[in-house]
């Protein structure tokens, strides 16, 4: 390592990219130069930083010729330490859980209208384009975290690769929207427009929900984990009615 050390910028990119470290380091400088923007631009929902390093990403290694697996392989830390930062949304949930417990009723309500409400909605419109069976199972679960929706979408007899895509989607695309449309709406209460974002987009709909407040991040990761239960327990009974 001295030798990398003396040998600046380039023995290090030399050292990295014989290395899994190269793709991780990669995406961690991407997602990092990404945030900074959004933070310059005071968290606007078009600079979300999950957007614009997927692109970026995605150019480089079109750019340099990497296979989608050779990538994952050295940038699977990130993935891994996904299942842990979840579990720590319980740190916030524990420090407000008076203001969480207050709203378990209209929170129940929400969560099994807003589930149903996402799984009728894409697969009636799906079947209006004439999309195929396989791609229309895949995309009904599309609004809960990744992966119990490539679980579902696996136990539907569908793709789950499709299924990531969607999910990625509905993510970003929601966390966008969001606070435009809250505010469009005039929804001020914080704990709604959290829990609107956790329900309909998922994790990158609660990490943008922290950016702009605790409370609504913590509802957010309410939202999120409700959502996630209830969906793979109706999507397989809605699905077969609405495919009949």
């Amino acid at each position: 390592m001295s030798g990398t050390a003396s040998g600046g910028p380039f023995a290090l990119w030399v050292y990295l990219s014989q290395t899994p470290l190269l793709w991780l380091t990669v995406t961690l400088l991407v997602y990092a130069a990404a945030d900074a923007v959004s933070a310059a631009t005071n968290r606007h929902p078009l600079a979300n930083p999950v957007l614009h390093s997927v692109w970026v990403i995605g150019v480089i290694l079109l750019l340099t010729g990497t296979p989608y697996p050779e990538y994952f392989n050295g940038a699977q830390f990130v993935h891994f330490v996904l299942g842990p930062a979840t579990v720590a949304l319980a740190v916030p949930l524990y420090e407000n859980r008076k203001v969480v417990l207050s709203a378990v009723v209209p929170m129940a309500v929400a969560v099994l209208v807003g589930g149903v409400t996402a799984i009728v909605s894409i697969v009636v419109m799906a079947r209006l384009v004439g999309l195929p069976t396989n791609v229309v199972l895949a995309l009904a679960p599309k609004s809960v975290t990744a992966g119990v929706a490539m679980g579902i979408s696996e136990s539907l007899g569908a793709d789950p690769s499709i299924t990531a895509v969607c999910v990625m989607l509905t993510g970003i695309m929601g966390a966008i929207i969001v606070t435009p449309l809250m505010n469009r709406l005039r929804i001020t209460d914080f704990r709604a427009r959290g829990f609107a974002a956790g329900l309909t987009a998922h994790g990158i709909g609660t990490a943008r929900a922290f950016q702009v407040d605790t409370v609504a991040g913590v509802f957010a990761g309410v939202a999120m984990s409700l959502n996630a239960l209830v969906t793979s327990l109706i999507v397989p009974v809605a699905v077969t009615l609405l495919m009949r």
